[in-house]
C-alpha cells in the first residue's frame, strides 16, 4: 500500500480518532473531569479532523466529476487539477487528462480529415469542369482527346472517392500502396498539363481552389527521357501537384516553375524536386512547412490570382512519401525555393 493512498489517509484518521479519544480520557482520569465533557471534546475534534480528510478527498472528486460532464459535450479543453498527487485520486486525475488529451486529438484528425479531402477533390473537379465548359462553349470540340481528358478526369475523382477509407485509416498505419512500374516522361507531362488546364479554367471563374495563374510557366525537366519509376501513381499526382500549387502561389508575375526528375539510389528509384522563383521559405521555417494548416510568416504571394490556400498541400505531399518510405524536405537554393522528393523505388515500396 502506498503511504499516500486513500486507505492509508483513512487509517491514519482512524489512528489519530482513537489516539484523540484515548489522550483525553486518560486527561479525564488524571484531572477528574467529568466524562460527559471529554466525550464532546472528543467528537467535535474527531468530526473537524474528519470534515478535513473529507474535503480533501470529494473536492477533487467534484472537479472530475465537471469535467466529465464538459467532455461528454464536447468540450475537450478543460482538464482535472491534482494529477501530481501521490494517490489513487491523482490517478484518476491523470486518466480522465489523457482521456481528454485523446479525444482532443481525435477531434481535430476528424475536421483535418475532412479539410484534407475537400482540398483534394478540388482539383479533379474543377479540370472536369474547365473541359466540359470549353465543350459547352465551342471553345474546344468534342473530340476524342477531349473527351478522354474528361474521362481521366472522371476516373481520378472516383480515385479520390475511394481514399476516404484510407485517409481514416491514416493514423494507423494501415493505408495500402498500389505500387506499380511506370514511365515519368509522359506521367508527369499530364499532371502539368492538368495543372495549367485547371488553373486556366480558375482564372475565369469567381470559384476559390488551388492557384488560379496563367502567367507561371510550368517547365519539365527528366533525364534520361526514358526514365522509369515504381511507386503508386495515384498517391505521387498527390505530391506532385500540390508541390506544383505550392511553387506557382508563390512565384513572382510571369514565373517559372521547374519540374524535375533523376533517377535515385536504388532500383526503379526516383529523386524528384520542383522549385519556384519566389522569395523562398526562411531556414527557421523550413522544419514547419509540412504541417497542417500551416501557411508560414512568408511574404504574400505575388502576382494575379494567387491566394493563400488552405496549408494543407504540402502536409498531403509530405504523408503521400511517407507512406513510400521516401523522404521530402526544403533543399538549399540560391534562387526561390527548392522542394526535393527522394522515393526508394522497389526496395521500399508496399504493395
Amino acid at each position: 500500500m502506498r503511504p499516500f493512498s486513500i486507505k492509508a489517509k483513512l487509517g491514519t484518521l482512524v489512528v489519530v480518532s482513537v489516539f484523540i479519544t484515548t489522550g483525553l480520557l486518560m486527561v479525564a482520569l488524571r484531572t477528574d473531569t467529568e466524562l460527559r465533557f471529554i466525550t464532546v471534546f472528543s467528537v467535535i475534534a474527531t468530526l473537524l479532523i474528519t470534515q478535513f480528510v473529507a474535503h480533501g478527498l470529494t473536492a477533487p472528486l467534484d472537479e472530475m466529476n465537471t469535467v466529465a460532464k464538459g467532455i461528454s459535450h464536447g468540450d475537450y479543453t478543460r482538464r482535472v487539477s491534482g494529477a501530481d498527487r501521490r494517490d489513487e485520486l491523482g490517478d484518476l486525475a491523470s486518466t480522465i487528462n489523457r482521456m481528454a488529451d485523446d479525444l482532443e486529438a481525435e477531434d481535430r484528425h476528424r475536421k483535418e480529415l475532412i479539410a484534407n479531402v475537400s482540398h483534394e477533390l478540388r482539383t479533379p473537379i474543377a479540370a472536369l469542369r474547365a473541359v466540359l465548359e470549353n465543350v459547352v462553349d465551342g471553345v474546344s470540340a468534342a473530340d476524342n482527346e477531349t473527351m478522354l481528358t474528361a474521362l481521366r478526369q472522371t476516373e481520378r475523382l472516383g480515385r479520390l472517392t475511394e481514399t476516404l477509407l484510407d485517409l481514416s485509416r491514416l493514423d494507423n498505419g494501415v493505408v495500402p500502396l498500389k505500387a506499380q512500374r511506370f514511365e515519368v516522361w509522359p506521367y508527369l507531362s499530364g499532371v502539368l498539363k492538368e495543372a495549367n488546364l485547371a488553373a486556366a479554367r480558375r482564372a475565369t471563374s469567381s470559384g476559390s481552389g488551388n492557384h488560379s495563374r496563367t502567367d507561371v510557366h510550368l517547365h519539365l525537366d527528366v533525364s534520361p527521357p526514358e526514365l522509369t519509376a515504381h511507386a503508386d501513381t495515384e498517391r505521387l499526382h498527390q505530391v506532385v501537384a500540390n508541390l506544383i500549387d505550392n511553387a506557382v502561389k508563390h512565384s513572382p508575375p510571369h514565373g517559372r516553375v521547374t519540374v524535375r526528375a533523376r533517377r535515385g539510389g536504388g532500383s526503379e528509384s526516383l529523386e524528384l524536386e520542383v522549385q519556384d522563383e519566389g522569395p523562398g521559405i526562411p531556414e527557421q521555417e523550413r522544419h514547419r512547412v509540412f504541417e497542417r494548416f500551416n501557411r508560414g510568416t512568408a511574404p504574400s504571394p505575388h502576382g494575379p490570382g494567387s491566394d493563400g490556400g488552405t496549408g494543407l498541400g504540402l502536409a498531403i505531399a509530405r504523408w503521400a512519401v511517407d507512406l513510400h518510405g521516401g523522404r521530402i524536405g526544403v533543399a538549399e537554393s540560391v534562387r526561390g525555393c527548392l522542394i526535393r522528393v527522394t522515393l526508394p523505388g522497389t526496395t521500399r515500396a508496399h504493395g
